[in-house]
């Protein structure tokens, strides 16, 4: 009975810290402390009113380009690998409130997205909606963002 108690015990332990997911950012807090130094003039720019250090959808646009799989076709993954520098310098011109550099992101990232579209003809069934769901997800989040700057 304690044998069964103690292996009950050690799974739950295990099956909780298994399921944790460390944030793989590219935006970590190095980046910000070295290239930003103060926030004191922060709020005297007239700029993007958002944190993009707390912000959600930013922070899942981030996990998904640290989680983003690799696939067969060598052409997809070097699309797949530009649209993931164009969705950095998105959030980093954001965080910056770089507004000619977030649209040039913008304007990069819809460039990438239109042609992994099209060569997404060339990959199996299972790759293809792998791929579907990161793009979607991606769109998605974006698009929540520009609507947020927008609003403000």
């Amino acid at each position: 009975m304690k044998k069964q108690f103690f292996f009950g015990v050690l799974l739950i332990i295990t099956a909780s810290c298994a399921t944790e997911k460390l944030n793989l950012s590219p935006l970590s807090n190095n980046f910000y402390s070295e290239t930003k130094g103060s926030d004191s003039g922060r709020d005297k720019k007239k700029g993007f009113d958002i944190n993009i250090k707390e912000n959600v959808n930013a922070s899942e646009i981030s996990n998904l380009i640290s989680t983003f799989p690799k696939f067969k076709n060598v052409e997809v993954n070097e699309e797949i690998t530009s649209l993931k520098y164009s969705l950095q310098n998105y959030l980093y011109a954001i965080d910056a409130n770089n507004s000619p550099g977030k649209n040039r992101a913008i304007k990069s990232f819809e460039k990438s997205y239109k042609k992994i579209q099209k060569l997404r003809q060339r990959l199996d069934k299972d790759d293809d909606e792998v791929l579907n769901r990161y793009l979607v997800r991606l769109k998605t989040n974006i698009s929540v963002i520009e609507d947020s700057l927008k609003g403000n």
